[in-house]
């Protein structure tokens, strides 16, 4: 996403992108970024100004903030998704009808540069003009900033001018520039995960196995772990010849019957899983031989056809090895805690997966609660870096979210212990 400095640099961009064609179309005219009243309306004038005169939040994303969406690691930081209205007023010798000659070349520059891209933002915040944007991140935001013309009639056009800037109407169009993204500096929080819940089924289709429900056999609400079984509901999954495919690995089950199939994981190599949605599929391999002689079969092996059934989502989560290591702690200067958490899993995480850290202060009052996200990763593997920053000293708990699939905390279940039935690790412990 983008920092605080993400307006500043859309205006720069269009200030740069405008004044670098325009040069070249009218000579001597100027782009400016100034309050239109306090430019004159006198023929020395020549150029375009462009005035940031409205800010909107953007309907399409309003709720991507909202709570549900952050209780799924989706962001971890509160955000602003804006749209910006911008005033271009065109200027210069109406005899020579230079100001229609500076709306054409600016109307023919933004139609063919209708997309911000990060390299326009980088080019931009190279140039010497703008070293004060020298920290802006828009060029890391995800979603695509497009740049469109916004009809006003002429009746809100005189309303803008006489309302809003209190100076004389001079030829003027309306840019409107989305989507803007500012994320917050404060991470969200993550409350601990619910022990018992409520759960639904699935709709699935005829003639030929259908996979309805994947589900550990300890409980079809168990988290599903690399020790786990899982327990696959549906129908018409017996035949001679069947397997599971999970991924792009092919397994055999070990218990079949017309409407359950038992499978357990350890049976899967571990550098084939991976962490998150997992698709699953069942299939039938059906022999087919024309001649299906016994003569035939001695010289010939028999031809197979497989009959697969849709494919169902499970999600795998992560177990977190115990050495859990704090690198390079830091106090900063208002007594809260930097560092860098460094974590082993027992499974691959991809180096385009999601990874969030949740923190969970141990005390019963008033707990503290952070979200931080993992730095960018350069290949696949088992040990994540995540830094954190501006958090307080104390013990939490921890775990690691991967694209959504959550590792598991551990509950104390010495009932002789103070914290029966809490949970107790794992545990990192900030000092």
């Amino acid at each position: 996403m983008s920092n605080y400095l993400a307006i500043a640099t859309v205006t720069a961009v269009l200030q740069r992108i405008v004044q670098n064609s325009l040069q070249f179309d009218v000579q001597g005219a100027r782009v400016t970024t100034l309050k239109p009243i306090n430019l004159s309306s006198g023929p020395s004038e020549l150029g375009v100004n462009i005035f940031l005169y409205q800010v909107l939040s953007n309907p399409a994303l309003n709720n991507i903030d909202a709570t549900p969406m952050r209780s799924r690691a989706n962001p971890n930081k509160r955000q602003t998704a804006l749209d910006l209205y911008y005033m271009l007023s065109f200027y210069g010798n109406d005899v020579e009808l230079e100001p229609q000659r500076i709306l054409g070349s600016v109307l023919r520059t933004l139609n063919d540069q209708s997309i911000i891209t990060s390299e326009m933002i980088q080019q931009t915040l190279a140039n010497s003009n703008f070293p004060f944007l020298s920290d802006s991140n828009l060029g890391d935001q995800v979603q695509q900033i497009n740049i469109s013309l916004n009809d006003l009639s002429l009746d809100d056009l005189s309303k803008v001018w006489s309302t809003f800037f209190q100076t004389p109407y001079v030829l003027s169009v309306v840019y409107k520039v989305l989507i803007v993204l500012i994320d917050g500096q404060e991470p969200s929080q993550r409350a601990l995960p619910v022990r018992r819940a409520g759960f639904g089924g699935v709709a699935s289709f005829p003639y030929q196995p259908v996979v309805e429900q994947v589900v550990s056999q300890l409980g079809y609400l168990d988290p599903i772990l690399t020790n786990s079984t899982l327990q696959i509901r549906g129908r018409n999954f017996k035949c001679d010849a069947i397997k599971v495919r999970i991924g792009e690995v092919e397994i055999t089950p070990t218990e079949v019957n017309d409407k359950q199939i038992l499978l357990p994981l350890q049976i899967i190599p571990p550098e084939s899983l991976r962490c998150g949605v997992q698709s699953l599929q069942v299939i039938h391999y059906i022999s087919i031989n024309i001649n299906s002689t016994a003569e035939n079969l001695a010289v010939q092996p028999p031809n197979y056809h497989n009959i697969e059934s849709n494919v169902f989502p499970f999600v795998l989560h992560p177990t977190i090895s115990p050495d859990i290591i704090a690198a390079d702690i830091e106090e900063n200067s208002d007594g809260s805690y930097s560092a860098k958490v460094i974590v082993q899993v027992n499974l691959t995480v991809g180096i385009r997966q999601r990874v969030i850290l949740a923190l969970n202060e141990m005390i019963s009052e008033n707990p503290a609660s952070y979200l931080f996200e993992a730095a960018k990763r350069q290949s696949d593997g088992n040990v994540i870096t995540i830094p954190i920053d501006r958090i307080k000293a104390g013990e939490y708990l921890l775990r690691l979210i991967v694209d959504g699939a959550e590792s598991q905390l551990n509950i104390d279940t010495r009932e002789d212990s103070p914290t029966f039935n809490y949970y107790i690790s794992p545990k990192l412990i900030i000092y």
